[in-house]
């Protein structure tokens, strides 16, 4: 098998990278695994299914925060850079965690939370304390307006005003999430001078990157400006977006602070800067830097609000791919911590086709626990919220709790997750739908996840090759991917009917796995017969045409 290579930018062939040709996993540590018997997930627990991660066959994993914290939004209000929650463990847990991943040829990715702090971080207790405080410029604050109140109408992304009030000080600071995360200045050089060494002291202790949450936040407005209105905001949606937020998200001044956090990564050999990005794909290109120099991955959420349809997902890899700067490399994302399970948004059946898409098209893709086996969004009851979102913000769907529930890794009680009440409720069909029932089942999807992720790493096409559309016919999108003289065509139904899709002469092969995991070997000549919500690879010969769509059937051959 050829070493993989990829297009540097020069465009020229240069060896894949391990974070082009690998595949990332997201553990949310609160759920993953519980060793302690507190119904919390913690250190010691995911160190535990390390080898479920190699079984699988992902090349690295992404762990939610773990820093000592309030828990106001569960670890992303930090009151420690450099230390471990006691609830995840302690540090020797954590280089325990890293040397065992590393023994299995693991890499371990940190979410580093730079944009707030928790307002228990001894940084703002000190900030707080007076307006001649030395770190009182560590964070934003302003007078009140003429009024008394709020000195701008910025909102919070968690409801309400993103300004709160110290009366001790008789001034706002700025909160672009909870009150009690209370954004940094990062105008300020000591910020970043701080966040800076913290994450020399991960990487010193072998950290492999960081995910950067909500990276496309991290400066505002130096004139604090008020927001437009948003002219497409309806009754009923989410308040935060009533204005568009022109003056408090994506500065164009970002990129040099982002660009400070890829220096920092960068004195370390072989490590990796992904950035948290919700923004149009054509936004997204400005986050590799001006010369590559920004995040190695500004995360590419398109695909989980994208409509499931054959044409619209072509137009949007089209566009995607159109805005990547030369040698910047892709990325896809079908689930996280913050948005709905996948096999709840398209149903059991497209989950599975879903996953071949992420698994085939150009670009790292991330995994998101679970989803391996079609964990879905569980309904939770009302005294159950843990979530603040939804509490600030209820009614309207946007509450994460349910795509945050334990791993069930068996029908034994809990799941296996723990042998104490779990801090959030499993999924009621968690004794039918566990890790364990989909181990060696032939045809589960955990199986087809496995068996993505082997032809991935035995041919580099499947994960740095060239991405070349083939075309869009009714339900079907087909594409080929190419690399070394190997090519394969990707073709999914992401309809519900059977579909034969007919190519010019030529285009011969045998198709490498379904999504129903049958099929395997079976010949490919001049038509590809898919049943409704079917996805197939299919190896091309050597001397066979490019694949070329002639015709489209209406329904499958018997």
């Amino acid at each position: 098998m050829p070493d993989p290579t990829t297009d540097g930018p020069d465009g020229l062939p240069q060896p894949a990278k391990w974070w082009q040709s690998g595949v990332i996993y997201q553990v949310y540590p609160r759920s993953f695994q519980d060793s302690d018997g507190d119904g919390v997930g913690d250190l010691t627990g995911i160190r535990r299914r390390l080898p479920h991660l190699v079984e699988l066959g992902v090349d690295a994993l992404w762990i939610s925060p773990i820093f000592p914290s309030p828990m106001a939004d569960f670890g992303y209000d930090v009151a420690d850079y450099t230390g471990i929650h006691p609830l995840f463990g302690t540090l020797a847990d954590f280089d325990a965690l890293v040397a065992e991943a590393k023994a299995l040829n693991l890499k371990v990715l940190l979410d580093l939370v730079p944009n707030h702090t928790s307002i228990a971080h001894p940084w703002f207790q000190e900030a707080r304390s007076g307006r001649a405080s030395p770190r009182r410029d560590w964070y934003i604050w302003r007078d009140p307006a003429a009024d008394g109140g709020p000195p701008n109408n910025w909102r919070s992304e968690f409801g309400g005003s993103a300004w709160a009030y110290d009366p001790d000080s008789q001034q706002y600071y700025y909160h672009a999430f909870l009150a009690e995360q209370p954004d940094l200045n990062w105008r300020n050089p000591q910020v970043a001078a701080a966040i800076h060494e913290a994450m020399r002291f991960w990487l010193r202790r072998g950290v492999d990157g960081f995910r950067v949450d909500v990276i496309w936040h991290l400066l505002k407005d130096q004139d604090f400006r008020d927001n437009p209105p948003n002219p497409d905001w309806r009754e009923g949606s989410n308040p935060y977006f009533q204005l568009q937020p022109l003056h408090t998200t994506d500065l164009e001044e970002v990129h040099g602070v982002i660009a400070g956090l890829r220096r920092v990564v960068d004195a370390f050999p072989e490590r990796l800067l992904i950035g948290e990005i919700y923004l149009p794909v054509e936004r997204l290109g400005a986050y590799y830097g001006a010369h590559l120099d920004g995040a190695h991955l500004p995360f590419n959420f398109a695909l989980l609000e994208a409509p499931w349809e054959a044409r619209a997902l072509a137009d949007l890899i089209a566009r995607y791919e159109a805005a990547l700067p030369p040698g910047a490399w892709p990325n896809w994302v079908l689930g996280n911590h913050d948005r709905p399970r996948v096999a709840s948004r398209l149903g059991a059946e497209q989950a599975r086709v879903a996953a071949m898409l992420l698994l085939t098209l150009r670009g790292t893709p991330t995994l998101y626990y679970g989803d391996e086996i079609g964990m879905t969004t569980v309904p939770i009851p009302p005294d159950r919220i843990q979530d603040p979102y939804e509490k600030n913000v209820p009614g309207l769907g946007l509450g994460r709790d349910g795509v945050r529930t334990p791993m069930p890794w068996d029908g034994s009680p809990n799941g296996g997750f723990t042998d104490a009440t779990p801090w959030l409720p499993l999924d009621a069909n968690f004794p039918e739908n566990n890790l364990m029932q989909h181990r060696g089942a032939p045809a589960s999807l955990y199986t087809l996840y496995q068996t993505l992720l082997r032809l991935r790493r035995a041919h580099p096409a499947l994960a740095v090759g060239r991405y070349q559309p083939v075309g869009v016919a009714g339900d079907l999108l087909l594409y080929v991917r190419a690399h070394a003289g190997e090519r394969f065509l990707v073709a999914l139904n992401l309809g519900g009917a059977p579909a034969v899709a007919t190519f010019a002469p030529g285009a011969d092969g045998r198709i490498l796995l379904s999504t129903f995991c049958d099929r395997v070997d079976e010949p490919v000549t001049g038509a590809l017969a898919l049943r409704g919500a079917e996805g197939v690879v299919v190896r091309l010969e050597p001397e066979a045409a490019w694949p070329r769509l002639a015709a489209l059937g209406a329904a499958a051959p018997a």
